[in-house]
């Protein structure tokens, strides 16, 4: 036993299937997807007939002005943005379809189960690289862009996940990330926090992560392993193994899988090495430290 069939009223049904039909289509659409978040947002947020009065020129206050400027993504920026490496093109179509995603967690209706799920799983699947059927995606789930991460069907993200995708993200069939997990996908330097390296990370088939965890850039989480609350992953977890701690290290094999599984000793290697995601910048590329620390050594090598 796991869980029981919800399903809304029918009238609530055929709003809520009609509305999610209607916002994918049009984002299937030539519409510009900037003009489709905007408009998504006026409504869900009930500001329809302050947004008319702005447009037409009639007088609003500051904060009112502020406010629904903000339903359009191109008067936002995200931290995202700032990244250097970041695909242009691609950047500028997965960051309207992340201020939707975000803005639709603020609203009231981000809480209706039913609604908020399918509505995510329309939304996942303009987003992301890749993204299987039946997905349920919970409420604060945040992602770097969105364009790099690829999903499994079945996959259940519970609330305020973060999915860093700056570098490459793989998650397959039936994967569980409990709340408040994080996963990344970048790395920086020791001594240069500014030199930034991305990777690709690998969530297997029927893995789970569960509550508090943090899987670090370039790891493996192996097919039907599970990683324990609140555990660091800092090398790859083999198939079939549970592993706990920080950092952590496989402690057990699942039981009835020991026949095909790796010995414990084999747990915890380090390959991220063999998942670099290289990028290059311009040679014209403007860019600045924020830090402005003297990295000289005082005992250099």
């Amino acid at each position: 036993m796991t869980k029981r069939h919800v399903s809304l009223p029918a009238e609530a049904e055929e709003g809520v299937q009609a509305f999610i039909d209607e916002v994918d289509e049009r984002l299937s659409s030539e519409e510009d997807t900037c003009d489709v978040v905007q408009d998504v947002l006026v409504d869900l947020y009930g500001d329809r007939e302050a947004y008319e009065r702005w447009q037409k020129g009639k007088p609003v206050s500051a904060a009112t002005r502020v406010r629904l400027q903000g339903y359009d993504p191109c008067n936002a920026t995200l931290e995202s943005e700032y990244y250097a490496e970041k695909d242009e093109l691609r950047f500028k179509q997965s960051k309207y379809l992340q201020w939707l995603w975000r803005q639709f967690d603020a609203t009231p209706m981000a809480d209706n189960i039913e609604f908020a799920l399918r509505f995510r799983q329309m939304l996942a699947n303009h987003l992301f690289k890749e993204c299987g059927d039946n997905c349920r995606f919970f409420k604060g789930i945040s992602f770097t862009y969105g364009h790099n991460i690829s999903l499994g069907d079945n996959v259940v993200v519970h609330d305020d996940v973060h999915l860093d995708d700056r570098g490459k993200l793989t998650i397959g069939d039936r994967v569980s990330i409990s709340d408040s997990a994080h996963v990344y996908s970048h790395d920086h330097d020791i001594v240069d926090q500014t030199q930034v390296t991305n990777y690709h990370t690998i969530i297997d088939d029927d893995a789970r992560v569960t509550f508090d965890t943090m899987i670090r850039a370039g790891c493996r989480v192996g097919k039907n392993a599970v990683v324990g609350a609140k555990a660091s992953v800092q090398g790859d977890v083999p198939d079939h193994h549970i592993a706990v701690g920080s950092p952590a290290k496989s402690i057990k094999v699942k039981p009835g899988w020991e026949s095909v599984a790796e010995p414990l000793e084999a747990g915890g290697e380090n390959r991220s090495a063999e998942r670099v995601v290289e990028y290059e910048l311009p040679d014209d590329f403007d860019q600045f430290d924020e830090f402005q620390r003297d990295l000289t050594p005082p005992d250099p090598e």
